[in-house]
C-alpha cells in the first residue's frame, strides 16, 4: 500500500513525519504522524500507537504533546492516526463537534449512514498496524498503545479486545465507561443503535475488563483532578470493575491538572518510559 510523505521535520535527532494513504477500510484518504528516532536507520525499534481525542486530527499530538524528546531517548517509534474518516461529506457528519468528523470513537459502526466508513477499530487493528509493519523498521509484535480522552477509550478497548496484541496500555483522562456518559451515549446511539440492541458493552472498557482473563495486562490510567470533563470520564467505574477480573490498575491522580495538552505534555515522558519496559 503506497504512502505519500506530506512533511518531515528533524527534531531531537529523529524525524517527525506525516503521511497519507488511501484507506480501503474507511474509503477515504487518511493521515497519520510517525516520529522516527535516528536509531531506526540502524536497527528495528518498537512502536507506540497514540490515539487522540474528540475534535483532534493527527496534528494535535505532534505539535502539543512534546513526545518526540522522550521517544528519542527511549528509542521508540510513535505512530498517531487521525481520529475519524475525513472528506466523505456524509450527511450530518459535521453538525456537532462530538459526533461524526473528529469523533470516530475507535469502534465499527453498524448503523446507516456510518457503517460503510466509520470503522476506526478495523482501521487500526487490521490496516494501520499492517501498514506500519511493512513500511517502517519496526520490531515485529513489539507494540504498545496509549491515548487521551476518546483516544484513551480507544486505547483501552483495543488492548482489552485483542489480548496480546499490545504489550502495554495507558490512557490520559480516558472515557472509561461510555455507556453511561453523554459523549458516549450520543456516539453509541448514532453509530451502534439503541443500547438494547447495539451491543454497547463490546465497546466499553468498563464492561470489557470484567471478562478479561488472558494474557496478563495492566491498565495505566492517568487523570487530572481539575479535569473539567471528569463527569464524562468515570475512571472510578473502570477501577472498580477491574477488581472483578483481577486486572491490575495503576490509577494516578494529578493534582490540579485539567483535560488539556498542557497536562499531557507534563506526563507523556513518564508514559513512554512505562511502555518501554514492556517493549524489548
Amino acid at each position: 500500500m503506497a504512502l505519500t510523505e506530506i512533511s518531515a521535520n528533524k527534531i531531537f535527532g529523529g524525524l517527525q513525519k506525516v503521511f497519507s494513504h488511501e484507506s480501503k477500510t474507511l474509503g477515504c484518504t487518511m493521515k497519520f504522524g510517525a516520529y522516527i528516532p535516528s536509531q531506526a536507520s540502524e536497527k528495528q525499534l518498537p512502536v507506540i500507537y497514540w490515539l487522540s481525542g474528540l475534535t483532534c486530527s493527527e496534528s494535535n499530538f505532534i505539535e502539543k504533546a512534546g513526545a518526540q524528546r522522550y521517544a528519542a531517548e527511549q528509542e521508540v517509534i510513535i505512530i498517531n492516526p487521525d481520529t475519524s474518516p475525513k472528506g466523505l461529506n456524509i450527511p450530518g457528519d459535521s453538525e456537532s463537534w462530538d459526533f461524526g468528523v473528529g469523533a470516530g470513537f475507535y469502534l465499527n459502526a453498524t448503523q446507516d449512514p456510518w457503517k460503510n466508513n466509520y470503522k476506526m477499530y478495523d482501521y487500526i487493528v487490521s490496516e494501520l498496524i499492517d501498514l506500519v509493519n511493512k513500511n517502517f523498521n519496526v520490531l515485529p509484535a513489539q507494540q504498545s498503545i496509549m491515548g487521551h480522552s476518546m483516544g484513551g477509550h480507544g486505547a483501552l478497548i483495543l488492548a482489552l479486545k485483542n489480548p496480546g496484541l499490545f504489550k502495554s496500555v495507558s490512557a490520559f483522562a480516558p472515557i472509561c465507561n461510555p455507556s453511561v456518559c453523554p459523549w458516549g451515549i450520543k456516539a453509541f446511539t448514532g453509530y451502534l443503535g439503541p443500547k438494547e440492541t447495539g451491543n454497547w458493552e463490546q465497546w466499553d472498557a468498563t464492561e470489557l475488563v470484567k471478562k478479561y482473563n488472558r494474557p496478563p495486562l495492566e491498565l495505566f490510567i492517568d487523570q487530572g483532578t481539575s479535569d473539567q470533563f471528569l463527569f464524562q470520564l468515570n475512571p472510578e467505574n473502570l477501577v472498580e470493575a477491574s477488581k472483578s477480573s483481577g486486572v491490575p490498575v495503576i490509577y494516578k491522580q494529578r493534582d490540579g491538572y485539567n483535560h488539556s495538552y498542557f497536562y499531557i505534555a507534563s506526563f507523556i515522558g513518564e508514559h513512554i518510559k512505562y511502555h518501554k519496559k514492556y517493549l524489548v
